[in-house]
C-alpha cells in the first residue's frame, strides 16, 4: 500500500497541475432571466433525468444521455429548437438508446417554453482547447464508440 502513495505521491511531484487543469472549460452566454426561466423549465420537464448539466446529474437516474454542457458549441439555437420541436427527435439526430431512454418530443410543449430552452442551451459553451474533447463525449454518448477515451 504504502508503494502504491509513494509512486502517486512521486507522480504529482513530477506532474504538477497546470492553470487549464484547474480550469472549467464549460460557461454561459444567457442573461440572467433566461438562465431563470430555463432553470426552472429544466426542473419541470424533469431533464437532468437523463443529462448532466453543470456536471451534475440525476444520481437515481442512469440514462446514457449526452451532457448539455458545451451543448451550444456543437448545435445552433434554430438546431436545438426544431430539435425540441420535433414530433420525432430521432429523425432529427439517430441515437442507440432504446426507445424506453430516447429522448421524448416536446412538441407539444409551450413555444415559448421551447424557445427559452433552445437560448439557454445553444449559451452553454466550451472552451475552445476543450471542444474536440466534448465533440468526442457527445459522439460516444450517441453512437457507444469509444473515441471519447482516445
Amino acid at each position: 500500500m504504502a508503494l502504491f502513495v509513494a509512486a502517486g505521491v512521486a507522480w504529482k511531484l513530477a506532474h504538477p497541475p497546470t492553470k487549464r487543469d484547474e480550469e472549467i472549460p464549460y460557461y454561459s452566454t444567457a442573461t440572467h432571466a433566461v438562465a431563470v426561466r430555463a432553470s426552472e423549465l429544466i426542473d419541470r420537464y424533469s431533464c437532468k433525468d437523463c443529462h448532466s448539466l453543470w456536471t451534475t446529474h440525476n444520481m437515481f437516474q442512469f440514462v446514457p444521455a449526452p451532457m448539455l454542457d458545451g451543448i451550444g458549441s456543437l448545435r445552433s439555437e434554430q438546431w436545438l429548437y426544431d430539435y425540441l420541436s420535433a414530433p420525432n427527435p430521432q429523425a432529427i439526430l439517430k441515437t442507440r438508446l432504446k426507445p424506453k431512454y430516447r429522448m421524448p418530443s416536446y412538441a407539444a410543449m409551450p413555444e415559448p417554453d421551447r424557445r427559452v430552452l433552445a437560448s439557454y442551451l445553444s449559451s452553454l459553451r466550451v472552451k475552445n482547447w476543450y471542444l474536440d474533447q466534448t465533440r468526442k463525449l457527445e459522439q460516444d454518448k450517441l453512437t457507444g464508440s469509444s473515441t471519447a477515451a482516445n
